[in-house]
């Protein structure tokens, strides 16, 4: 036992040992080993001693898990050469502790300061620790880190390869892409934008000869849509490229600046922007502009560089945290090689080149490709000298040399002389042209041209629909004006390939549609999406100003009604610089500059703007900087040569055009209800699309509207008709519908128009001449276009077909007999019902004739056709004239419902009896030119006799007859051809004995009171008809109101009758369809 418990115990101190140091009895390697000692440069004490702490406490831990191992190990038993295990006993949880990993301390830097009530951290050190230089920029919710790298290899080319990539990921506003893969896709337009904007202030201060490739990658990590990322962006990139070891001429600041009531506002949110007049981006050094971005509402030259002023220290105020920054967690600058020329090369191939370049550029002859052969050729020349004396050396900088010793030249020659390549003045600007509606089957055109410069300008409509869908982290969700610019390798006679976007383009044309968007009307006012395409046809200076002019001229010429003109134009720089202090000593502004001198020289201001201010602005610079004093300077020149193009560009449109052409592209916008669209579009817009196939056209629905886009009138009335047909439109009283004839009755025909709506269409307005049978003028399944004159009480609508026809040549009037309907001065048709009785409509017809006939002149009164010149009628559906031609009720006798009371009529029988010898009444012939005519107020006599029976008939028939709605006035002709003898004495009062007033008692029972229809025609009734046709066995007689009626010739043959007489008839009978009987009345 005693040597048991010494072996034990020997057993226990070697697992003890080895546990110490670090080395496992199975071959493993202890957990001490796997993790060693971090290497951490210049930790604080605090850091120290919590890791010494950590430390121990893993090495108790380690030691404790490594005996109970032991003994788990030791629990095996051998037997028989098996190897087995003993029972293990559970554990409690305490004893199965996980070992505890160790905690990597990362050093992190971090300034703070606050700019515009806004705090902004800068942190280095936490992420992206590889990079050669990277920083996390953070405001309020808003993250970018922007990381910085270069190339290991010696750069040996002639440029510097820097690119900026600016990425904004969804995931930095907590969404999920909804493309198809559900990930990021190519580089959108907003992110090509904000690479550009970085890129523009730090390009310039890289050392000259530092060709090694750099790339600055910046992404934005979260958002909470408040502040717009990209200054945040370019602030920390120019930190990131501070802590690199890359030489860098920085750091820079940039600020962007609002004004909301005059009041300039720094670092404004995205909503405060949408308030602001100005929306400017600002850079800068220390002392210098760097770079500037500038949209905005005509803001003028004073108070737009009052705005520059009031940045330029806001700006400032970015660089002391980046350089206190870079003091803590800055590398140590690297020396990287540079590639200079030598001042024995350059000295070589100056004095070779420098006198025929000079005398190319003294010579204003040359054009643009002209001074480039010239160029070239010199080039070539000094070549061929240089492989003859095989120096190497300066053939490896040729082209690199030569380029700046033209630029010595041409600069020497501006800032001492004043002349520029083209012989023109330093404030002169180019020849223009100008043409607006140069392809009259567009929506809009323009060619524009200064110089050898030239833009074809096209503007496209559509519809709301068709507007931008911005798939960005800020602004807006869609975009209605877009311009779109395109430089092909032909307008500069060169061979390239077209590929994507392109990131020049893409600034180019942003820069173009933020001058014009200025001047556009308001959304409400005018709601429709446009594109502005700009084709540039030749270069030779500033193409991207030459767009602003041309979409201005293209967007009034396609009716866009602008509030200015806008014109465009860029500014260079020339200076001459003191080398050993860097300040400037000479410059030159030049208006309106060349490639060439934008190629050579130091500044690149493209200003863009009305009358009233600039819309937008862009400044490069290729120098370290600019004092911001030349820059608010140049501000002079360009608002004069802007004047000189706004005048030019007035000259040829100075207003918006109106689009009357019939080849010119069409756009309609039409209100419906939401129930109605949902029809047009049909089942997954199956029925929508349709539409867009068979006719070409566009249409796009939002809430409430359709908007239609078609190439031309006839594509727009194509469309217009195929909606009518689906869902139709708000019907109106002298509005025209396409319909199709759906069933002929006898007394016209039904037609379904207007998205199934059904309208009578009468027989009466089928066409201006007189029509016996419907079916010879129109046919089931007929396409038709009518005029809706009218509604009645029950909602039927009544359709024209005449109305929609030219007017017939006038034909001489023929007079009509009082009694007969009227077919001429009638108000149009109103589809509001009238309340009321029939009596009191009867009587407001009676009281409403007005006297049409000139007594003085004895001219008769000439009737006037229009659409609403019909008779007013019962309008029924097509169901209840079925039935009733069914019971043919026409066939029978009617019954007369106002009759005069019986005594009464006894009396009045009596009474013409006795006097019918003194009182007879002359016919009506067939020439009444004796008849004398009836003023109102003889016929409100005449209703005042028998006031008393009329009284008692129209209450008893306002109770009896069907109510209907007549919906037009009449009014009689009547004939004038009285003598001025019977004007005098009708101007006497009027005596009338008790046997007139019986016998016009009995006229009235026998003859018909305003209009006539089928209920007011009766047996016996006389009325006074109009000769529509005559045929060989009979006449076709015209009522009045729309009712025809038919006259057999009698036994003696035929008289003679001629269309148009007029003659007295009364009605004998009515045939099985219900049409009248007539008999002609003859004269005494």
């Amino acid at each position: 036992m005693f040597f048991m418990g010494v072996i034990l115990l020997l057993v226990v101190f070697t697992e003890i040992t080895v546990l110490l140091l670090g080395v496992n009895v199975r071959g493993c390697i202890s957990p001490i080993l796997l993790n060693p000692k971090p290497s951490i440069s210049k930790p604080p004490l605090s850091a120290m001693a919590s890791v010494a702490i950590t430390r121990k406490n893993q090495l108790v831990s380690s030691l404790v898990h490594g005996l109970r191992c032991r003994s788990f190990c030791y629990g095996r038993t051998v037997t028989a050469g098996r190897r087995s295990f003993t029972t293990s006993t559970s554990t409690s949880p305490a004893e199965s502790e996980i070992p505890i990993a160790r905690t990597k301390v990362l050093e992190t830097y971090k300034e703070e300061f606050e700019i515009g009530s806004r705090l902004i951290t800068l942190e280095t050190g936490k992420i992206a620790r590889f990079a050669n230089g990277a920083v996390v920029l953070g405001m309020e919710d808003t993250k970018v880190l922007s990381t910085v790298c270069s190339a290991k290899g010696d750069g040996v080319r002639d440029f510097l390869p820097l690119t900026v990539d600016y990425q904004e990921k969804h995931f930095a506003q907590g969404v999920i892409p909804g493309t198809y893969m559900r990930r990021e896709g190519a580089p959108k337009e907003r992110e090509l934008l904000c690479g550009r904007l970085i890129d523009r202030p730090i390009r310039p201060l890289f050392p000259a000869g530092f060709y090694h490739e750099v790339q600055v990658m910046a992404s934005v990590l979260s958002s909470d849509g408040k502040q717009d990322p990209d200054v945040m962006a370019a602030n920390a990139t120019s930190a990131a490229l501070m802590l690199s070891d890359i030489p860098w001429g920085g750091p820079i600041g940039m600020i962007r600046v609002g004004r909301i009531d005059g009041h300039l506002v720094v670092n404004p949110s995205m909503d405060e922007l949408n308030l602001s007049d100005l929306n400017l981006v600002y850079a800068c050094t220390k002392d210098k502009t760097l770079m500037l971005d500038v949209q905005a509402h005509e803001i003028s030259e004073r108070d737009l560089e009052a705005a520059f002023r009031f940045a330029h220290p806001e700006a400032v105020k970015f660089i002391e945290p980046q350089l206190r920054l870079a003091t803590k967690a800055g590398k140590q600058k690297k020396e990287y090689k540079l590639s200079l020329v030598s001042e024995r090369t350059m000295d070589k191939i100056r004095n070779l080149s420098e006198a025929p370049i000079e005398a190319v550029f003294t010579d204003p002859a040359y054009g643009k490709f002209e001074r480039g052969e010239a160029l070239d050729k010199i080039g070539q020349d000094v070549r061929v000298v240089l492989e003859e004396e095989g120096d190497e050396e300066s053939l490896k900088v040729l082209s690199k040399t030569i380029d700046t010793v033209r630029k010595q030249v041409v600069r020497k020659r501006i800032v001492n002389e004043g002349f520029r390549l083209d012989g023109r003045r330093l404030d002169e600007v180019r020849p223009l042209y100008c043409e607006a509606g140069s392809l009259p089957g567009l929506h809009g055109s323009a060619l524009f041209s200064r110089g050898d410069t030239q833009v074809l300008c096209t503007v496209t409509l559509g519809a709301p629909g068709d507007a931008q869908r911005l798939d960005s982290i800020v602004g807006p969700p869609t975009k209605r004006f877009m311009l779109h610019y395109s430089f092909p390798p032909y307008c500069i006679n060169e061979v390239g390939k077209r590929t994507g976007l392109n990131r020049r383009e893409v600034g180019h044309g942003t820069l173009a549609e933020k001058a014009l968007l200025a001047v556009l009307p308001p959304e409400l006012d005018f709601p429709y999406a446009v594109r502005v395409n700009s084709e540039v046809m030749g270069s030779d200076g500033s193409t991207s100003m030459a767009t602003v002019c041309g979409g201005s001229m293209a967007l009034m010429d396609a009716g866009i009604p602008l509030r200015e003109h806008v014109a465009g134009l860029s500014v260079g720089l020339v200076t001459e610089v003191d080398s050993s202090t860097g300040t400037v000593n000479e410059y030159r502004i030049l208006t309106d500059i060349l490639g060439l001198e934008d190629h050579l020289g130091d500044m690149d201001f493209k200003i863009a703007g009305t009358r009233n201010g600039i819309t937008a602005i862009q400044l490069d610079i290729k120098p370290a900087g600019i004092p911001l004093d030349i820059v608010c300077e140049s501000l002079g020149p360009a608002y004069k040569g802007r004047l000189q193009i706004l005048e030019r560009m007035k000259q040829e449109i100075n207003a918006a055009r109106s689009q009357e052409g019939i080849n010119s592209p069409r756009l309609v916008t039409l209100k419906y209800s939401n129930d109605d669209l949902r029809r047009l579009i049909g089942p997954l817009g199956a029925l929508k699309t349709k539409i867009e196939e068979e006719t070409g056209a566009r249409m796009s629905v939002s809430d409430g509207t359709l908007t239609i886009v078609a190439k031309n009138q006839s594509v727009m009335e194509k469309v217009q008709e195929k909606v009518d047909l689906i869902i139709g439109r708000a019907i109106e009283v002298g509005g025209v519908y396409k319909g199709i004839v759906s069933s002929i009755k006898e007394y016209g025909a039904f037609v379904e128009f207007n998205g199934g709506q059904q309208g009578l269409l009468h027989v009466s307005e089928l066409s201006h001449e007189p029509v016996s049978k419907v079916s010879d003028v129109i046919s089931v399944g007929q396409k038709l276009s009518l005029m809706c004159i009218g509604q009645d009480l029950r909602g039927n609508i009544k359709l024209s077909l005449k109305a929609t026809l030219p007017q017939p040549k006038k034909r001489k009037t023929i007079d009509v007999v009082e009694g007969s309907s009227d077919l001429s001065k009638q108000k149009p048709d109103s589809c509001t019902p009238a309340n009321g009785s029939l009596n009191q409509q009867e009587n407001h017809v009676v009281k409403d004739l007005p006297a049409d006939t000139d007594t003085s002149t004895g001219s008769n009164s000439k009737s006037n056709s229009s659409y609403s010149s019909i008779s007013p009628i019962l309008i029924r559906s097509a169901v209840e004239c079925d039935e009733e031609e069914k019971i043919a009720g026409l066939s029978s006798s009617p019954k007369n419902n106002s009759k005069l009371p019986r005594a009464y009529e006894e009396k009045v029988d009596g009474l013409s009896s006795s006097l019918e010898n003194n009182s007879k009444r002359p016919r009506a012939s067939k020439s009444n030119s004796s008849q004398k005519p009836k003023t109102l107020k003889t016929q409100k006599d005449e209703l005042g006799i028998v006031s008393a029976v009329s009284g008692s008939l129209s209450s008893k028939k306002g109770r009896m007859t069907k109510p209907y709605l007549i919906t037009e006035k009449r009014t009689n002709i009547i004939s004038n051809d009285t003598s001025s003898d019977e004007d005098t004495e009708e101007d006497k009062p009027t005596r009338e004995t008790i046997a007139d007033a019986i016998d016009r008692i009995k006229v009235k029972k026998s003859t018909v009171e305003g209009p006539i229809d089928a209920k007011k025609l009766k047996l016996g009734m006389k009325v006074t008809a109009k000769v529509l046709q005559v045929r060989a066995r009979g006449l076709v007689l015209d009522l009045g109101g729309g009712v025809n009626g038919m006259y057999r010739f009698e036994s003696n043959g035929k008289q003679d009758f001629e269309v148009g007489n007029e003659v007295q008839a009364h009605c004998t009978s009515f045939n099985s369809k219900g049409i009248p009987v007539m008999s002609i009345i003859q004269d005494d």
